[in-house]
């Protein structure tokens, strides 16, 4: 039985094209980019145009690339970095409930330093009011981190006014855009954040890389401490094995956009079609068309999450929820509960399906139809 893979969402198959530059890569490029021999600056110039190259995909200058080790690095080093480093103006963050939690984690690891953190709550569609981020606001407020895309339910923040309403006030603006980038086009010129957070792994790239734009002036203090790599600001030689597979699989990201958002469009309007069709009870979790083109959250009354994970896999369906399912316990979705309290049944009953790399119109429709079949087996 071939599976199909519709959870790209959580991680996502490295491009052949990629694959073909990190081995050339590791043949080729085995130097220090830091050593001053002709084998290291060979890799230094190799590190220079990858760095270019994604500073370029978002309109950041090159220096203000710093790479880690993914999305969660990115994240703990702009969220605990800038509020370390801008204390002395106050301690007040301003974040979501609907954050990752690598972005959720370090905000309460910062109210353990006693820092006040204010968590907004969303609308049903996941998305938070730009009113909600101007009323939160306080004179000792330091840091605004907000998701740009959620990875759950595909909502995307209005991050242009956010940025509009922090760019008169003292604070420091992330966003943690893990999801969105490559799926959307993103802009640091347009949206006017001062950090914002990217993992290689979700647009077809290795594990284990990202970067964290920071614009120019912003105070930062590392978080790692060793040599003087990134300027100064993460310590530890370069992964340029991963970092050139990045640049890569960001080039191929960044010149299908729009031709994969209409696919992945097609894809979203196929399925709910085969579910209206088949006359399944169902509701979307964020909006179809407004969302991340590749996320499409569905709610099945009548059923529960981990039946529903465990019968799409026997069939052969890979796909996840928002829920961490052990030993036969669930712990409900946190972004499902922001957006619909802890009472709704569809926390329990909401699965993510996400598309990318290698998937077609018959692999939705032969998914759409199986998990037709499994819910209405279920209610059964």
């Amino acid at each position: 039985m071939n599976t199909i893979y519709l959870d790209h969402a959580a991680t996502s198959p490295i491009h052949p094209q990629v694959i073909e530059v990190m081995t050339e890569a590791m043949k080729l490029e085995y130097g220090n980019p830091s050593s001053i021999h002709a084998i290291g600056r060979s890799a230094r110039r190799v590190l220079d145009e990858s760095r270019t190259t994604l500073a370029k995909s978002i309109g950041a200058k090159f220096s203000e690339i710093i790479f880690t080790s993914g999305g969660t690095e990115a994240d703990n080093l702009a969220i605990i970095g800038s509020a370390m480093a801008n204390r002395d103006k106050g301690n007040h963050i301003i974040t979501t409930k609907l954050e990752h939690h690598a972005v959720l984690h370090s905000c309460q690891y910062l109210e353990k330093q006693g820092f006040d953190v204010t968590y907004l709550s969303p609308d049903e569609h996941g998305v938070i009011s730009v009113e909600s981020v101007r009323g939160a606001l306080r004179s000792d407020t330091i840091l605004v981190t907000i998701m740009y895309g959620n990875n759950e339910v595909g909502a995307i923040q209005p991050m242009k006014d956010i940025a509009a309403v922090v760019a008169n006030h003292q604070a420091l603006l992330h966003t943690d855009a893990v999801q969105a980038f490559g799926a959307i086009q993103i802009d640091i010129t347009d949206i006017q954040v001062d950090m914002l957070s990217v993992s290689s792994h979700k647009i077809n790239g290795p594990k284990g890389i990202g970067f964290l734009y920071v614009r120019t002036g912003t105070k930062l203090l590392p978080v790692s401490f060793g040599g003087e790599q990134e300027l100064k600001r993460r310590a530890g030689t370069e992964n340029l094995p991963a970092i050139v597979g990045f640049a890569e699989a960001c080039r191929i990201a960044i010149n299908s956009i729009t031709e994969r958002k209409e696919q992945y469009l097609t894809y979203k309007k196929r399925f709910v079609e085969i579910l209206k069709h088949e006359n399944i009870e169902y509701y979307i979790n964020g909006n179809l068309e407004t969302g991340l083109p590749h996320v499409l959250n569905i709610s099945f009354p009548g059923t529960d999450v981990e039946s529903l994970l465990v019968n799409l896999d026997i069939e052969g369906i890979a796909v996840s929820s928002g829920s961490a399912c052990t030993a036969g316990s669930i712990e409900p979705s946190h972004v499902l509960v922001a957006m619909f309290g802890n009472k709704s049944e569809r926390i329990r009953n909401s699965i993510r399906f996400s598309f990318g790399l290698g998937n077609d119109i018959e692999h939705i429709t032969i998914a759409a139809e199986k998990t037709a079949a499994i819910v209405k087996r279920l209610r059964n």
